[in-house]
């Protein structure tokens, strides 16, 4: 029987987790189509690559020395939490990577907390050694620190740490002294993590992921944590509240490299994928077909945040979409319930809209971006944060938020910080930056990163992860420009925006096709301006060496759909297409607007 590990690789978004794992799949797979691939093989989502984050966790496998190491690679952010709670399931030991220069961020702390708790042993990979300014060391103490303070035990502070730098493809015991290629670490991995206890008896397996295939349906994936399966096996399916269901396996599936193998026999210790089995859910156990024995469930956090998703009724609702009614909607929605854990969905008032829960706005976007790119057509609201009533006392979600900005912008960030119910807990002044740690409220975070990035002139590095509940912080000063609303369907004119310059800044370019309704750009002032910017100019008979006065417009404000999310008001909506963006208000006429006002 062949030697197995399993590993999952966790760390701080954007530390170079991905990047290793594709090293370590082309130094040891001497297949020439992995010679063929472009450089992420594992981020393989067109939204993954754009954004440089990964967002579903995935599972390869290769074989160093006859023995095979399964590895999952886990998402570094906190709102996709849900996923790296679910595959830790899977794995015997953990591979912390920290950048050499950024050192611990609070998602390294997220992701390692979850180890740990887990009695899970890390192996620490200090990446990036190649970036100037690096401090291998003090990274390398900074991460032994942190595990003492998140309680590791002393088997678990007793780790290896190995030096490299995953982009150049090579890792070392010493950063000092670099290597050809990957294998130091490898050999790292089958010295330190150990192999998976081989338990006799009936079958278990908890289903911690699963896949989708055109041909054969859902497939569950998970790791068997007792007995052996076979194919064509009968089982029972033990699902929440009792509920037992026998089924047949019609397929068993091993990784091998970035691919599948079909196995007739799969032994204890082992990842695997299984096929026929239908109506499941992640966290159900596939378990004896006489004596069925369920495993724990999945434990995940609750949804900090709350949106209401609604089909497009817009004037140009249809136009850019495939998918535009409810019906589409719902079945997308219940579609990504199945895989996705920290989601949930509950009708909205009236048919045609549903109130999405999830771990923050990232997360949410991301369904939103990636239903887009299918060709769905959307409006979504106001994100809304979930309170709680805590022993008669309510209280909302805090965040631990972390800001990294250059010495001359500290004043303005804690500023921006504070007046959001930002409490500075810890600064710290590093070669020219300044470290800073805070704990606020989520409702505070909407809109909150745009506005230090455009304070910093780009240049603060901003992440945030769920704290704790805790009493409610008091009311928070929201967006204090009105918006100017459009009072017309047409195509803006360039006249007609010059002219109303003074009142705002635009969010459409002239020439774009709008609607009345349509949030057009910001009021310099409090309240809201209805305009008519689809004006033309009247032409007479008399010319005059003044009139023609050449207009000068600058550049409209694109938002990204994060920061339009955190931008609009409660009366307003994101509509969101394949290839548009606007902003709206909720009541296109400008009565009904009004009438709304008195009540």
């Amino acid at each position: 029987m062949q030697e197995i590990r399993n590993i999952a690789i966790i760390a701080h978004v954007d530390h170079g987790k991905t990047t290793l794992v594709d090293k370590m799949i082309q130094q040891t797979t001497h297949l020439r189509e992995v010679e063929k691939m472009s450089d992420l093989i594992l981020d393989s989502g067109d939204l993954e690559r754009g954004r440089g984050i990964t967002i579903l966790a995935k599972n390869v496998s290769l074989t160093y020395k006859g023995v095979k190491i399964n590895i999952i690679d886990t998402p570094g952010h906190a709102d996709f939490g849900g996923e790296v709670e679910r595959v830790l399931n899977m794995a015997d030991g953990v591979l912390l990577l920290v950048d050499a220069f950024e050192g611990t961020m609070p998602q390294t702390r997220f992701v390692l907390q979850k180890a740990i708790e887990m009695g899970k042993k890390p192996i620490v990979v200090v990446n990036k050694v190649d970036k100037p300014n690096c401090r291998p060391d003090f990274v390398n103490e900074q991460v032994f620190d942190l595990m003492f303070t998140l309680n590791a035990t002393e088997e678990q502070l007793d780790y290896k740490t190995v030096f490299g730098s995953a982009k150049q493809g090579w890792m070392s015991l010493d950063w000092r002294k670099p290597t050809e290629n990957i294998m130091p670490l490898l050999d790292v991995i089958i010295d330190e993590i150990p192999a998976p206890e081989v338990v006799e008896g009936t079958p278990q397996l908890l289903i911690s992921s699963l896949e989708y295939s055109p041909y054969v349906g859902r497939i569950a994936i998970g790791r068997l944590t007792r007995g052996t399966l076979h194919k064509n096996d009968n089982i029972s399916l033990c699902k929440r509240y009792d509920i037992i269901q026998k089924q047949k396996i019609k397929d068993l599936m091993v990784f091998e490299g970035l691919e599948k193998k079909t196995v007739d026999t799969v032994r204890c210790g082992d990842i695997c994928a299984v096929v026929g089995i239908t109506d499941f859910e992640i966290g159900d156990t596939i378990a004896d077909y006489e004596n069925p024995e369920a495993l724990p469930p999945i434990a995940v956090d609750e949804p900090t945040m709350s949106m209401l998703f609604s089909i497009n009724d817009s004037p140009f609702f249809g136009q850019d979409g495939k998918f535009v009614t409810s019906r589409h909607l719902k079945e997308r929605l219940d579609r990504e319930l199945e895989k996705d854990l920290a989601l949930r969905v509950k009708p909205g008032v009236g048919t045609d809209s549903f109130v999405v829960y999830g771990r923050g706005v990232l997360h949410l976007s991301i369904l939103i971006e990636t239903m887009r790119r299918e060709g769905f057509e959307l409006q979504v609201g106001q994100p809304k944060v979930l309170d709680k009533t805590i022993n008669g006392q309510r209280c909302e979600p805090i965040e631990n938020l972390t800001i990294d900005v250059p010495d001359e912008f500290v004043g303005r960030a804690i500023e921006m910080a504070t007046r959001r119910k930002g409490a500075l807990v810890h600064m710290d002044s590093r070669d020219g930056r300044t470290h800073l740690d805070f704990d606020i409220p989520s409702r505070g975070m909407m809109g909150l990163r745009s506005n230090l990035l455009t304070a910093s002139a780009g240049e603060a590095v901003v992440s945030h992860r769920f704290k704790d509940y805790e009493p409610y912080k008091g009311d928070i000063e929201q967006r204090i420009n009105g918006s100017l609303v459009s009072l017309d369907t047409g195509t803006a004119i360039a006249y007609a925006m010059d002219k109303l310059q003074d009142r705002g800044r635009f969010f459409v370019e002239p020439g774009e096709e709008i609607y009345a309704g349509q949030v057009v750009g910001e009021h310099t002032r409090e309240r809201d301006l209805n305009i008519n910017i689809c004006k033309t100019k009247k032409l007479t008979n008399v010319r005059a060496a003044g009139s023609d006065e050449k207009v000068m417009l600058p550049p409209a404000i694109k938002f990204s759909l994060e920061e339009a999310l955190e931008y609009i008001q409660e009366d307003e909506l994101v509509e969101v297409t394949p290839h548009y963006m606007r902003l709206r208000k909720i009541l296109l006429d400008e009565t009904a607007r009004k009438r709304a006002a008195l009540k």
